[in-house]
């Protein structure tokens, strides 16, 4: 897929989750097994010019909970989150780009990439038929069917024991790594030697491979990192660890508005970082490992008393 500059490929114990561009998706092959969700989808995303008004030092989707999430949701608008390791994107259907522009003009200067150059948007020129033709980037993802909720629901939330990395790699390395690569998402799907039974029982599958504009982000847990050769791979300077909450107990469908939202208010509330990653089937935030104590108190209470 060399045409192809947006690519991720996100694996859970329900499915693969595929994202790509328009590029990428037509050097697909047809096949039975492959369901496209039928909407075309933008992404989105938040460049700061160094002026930030807020002094949070968290990273992730809590920068933006406030200033973009939850308008958004205000605005019944539908979002799918992809933060890797060097940004984060929010995806929206190309139908709601009007209302997304709408909403956002205000607090942000709003800029369409076309071939490494940018343009103003404003939310006129939307009307004016840029909604139309503006298919710059399509979202494909295996797997996908739509589900409408009635209205906002208070999903539950699943915590499991693994420690997650979130981590990336020179691309010039990539193929030294390409084996192992392949092999930890598609056969490595055995028990680990040495693992007691209950642990593994409550750990769950969870690896997300992204390379987009040339830059590669991985997120695995630490029984997967092992099989990398370490000196490939690097993170952040603290080499912090992270825990995964895995939020919905039915699949949540791409229609319900302010699941995201839930999970990141509260969060930026707490200036607690978060790396938020959308699938099929549900949704999934990594907060630090030191904070999954108070995450976790913080989520019940949540439960207990719904925003309405």
């Amino acid at each position: 897929m060399a045409r192809c500059k947006f690519f991720s490929l996100t694996e859970t114990p329900e499915n693969y989750t595929v994202v790509l561009d328009e590029e990428g998706f037509k050097e697909l092959q047809p096949s039975e097994h492959l369901q496209v969700e039928g909407s075309v989808w933008l992404p989105l995303n938040v460049v700061s010019n160094g002026n930030a008004s807020s002094s949070s030092q968290a990273v992730g989707v809590t920068k933006i909970a406030k200033s973009v999430i939850a308008p958004l949701a205000q605005q019944h608008v539908s979002v799918f989150m992809l933060s890797t390791y060097q940004t984060d994107f929010i995806l929206v259907r190309e139908k709601d780009l009007a209302v997304v522009i709408h909403t956002l003009e205000e607090e942000f200067n709003i800029y369409r990439e076309v071939g490494g150059e940018y343009s103003a948007v404003l939310s006129q020129d939307v009307h004016n038929g840029f909604q139309k033709n503006g298919k710059e980037c399509t979202v494909q993802e295996r797997g996908m069917r739509e589900k409408r909720a009635a209205q906002p629901t208070v999903h539950p939330v699943l915590i499991p024991p693994n420690q997650f990395c979130v981590m990336s790699l020179d691309p010039d390395t990539l193929p030294a790594i390409a084996t192992t690569l392949i092999d930890v998402l598609f056969y490595s799907n055995s028990p680990k030697e040495g693992a007691l039974p209950s642990q593994d029982l409550d750990c769950i599958k969870f690896f997300s491979f992204s390379l987009i504009d040339g830059y590669v982000s991985l997120v695995m847990d630490t029984e997967a990192q092992r099989q990398f050769p370490a000196d490939l791979l690097f993170t952040s300077s603290s080499r912090e660890l992270w825990r995964m909450v895995r939020i919905g107990g039915q699949p949540l469908g791409f229609d319900e508005c302010g699941i995201v939202a839930q999970i990141s208010q509260p969060l930026a509330d707490s200036d607690i970082s978060a790396y938020y990653i959308s699938t099929f089937s549900f949704d999934h935030a990594l907060v630090p490992e030191e904070d999954i104590v108070s995450v976790t108190e913080m989520l019940q209470q949540h439960r207990k008393e719904p925003d309405c």
